[in-house]
């Protein structure tokens, strides 16, 4: 019996090297966004930079996270993290989502609004909008 551990420890250890190690997320600064128009039927895409809040519609969307995980990775590839609020007609607001939401399945956590539908498409390192401290 005493001689089977050393052979059970190595064959244990051998098993935790087979395990492929998940690659760690990617930050991006620009988060790529559609928004569906629901009256008009206008699919809008739009970058965002990270911490930056822009208006689509009556909403305003503000993303505090994007990020990306290598191709390989089974987990969402990539998510963001975002804040959605909505705009009244007397100029107050309403948080209407906060959490994280995944290009690869939309519908896990969408913004559920009546008029506007806003998917995450990407995470990406740059865009041709200019960046706020720039505008």
């Amino acid at each position: 019996m005493a001689l089977y551990r050393p052979l059970a420890a190595a064959i244990a250890f051998c098993g935790l090297l087979a395990v492929p190690a998940l690659g760690q997320p990617l930050a991006n600064p620009v988060a790529t966004f559609a928004g569906l128009d629901k009256i008009t039927g206008r699919i809008t895409r739009f970058d965002v930079y990270v911490d930056e809040t822009v208006l689509f519609g009556a909403l305003e969307i503000t993303p505090r996270a994007c990020y990306n995980r290598p191709s390989s990775d089974t987990l969402q590839r990539t998510s963001a993290f975002l804040e959605v609020d909505q705009l009244s007609l007397d100029g107050s607001s309403e948080r209407i989502f906060t959490g994280w939401m995944f290009a690869d399945s939309p519908a896990l956590n969408a913004v559920d609004h009546a008029v506007y539908d806003v998917w995450l498409i990407e995470c990406k390192t740059s865009t041709n909008v200019p960046p706020p401290a720039d505008r």
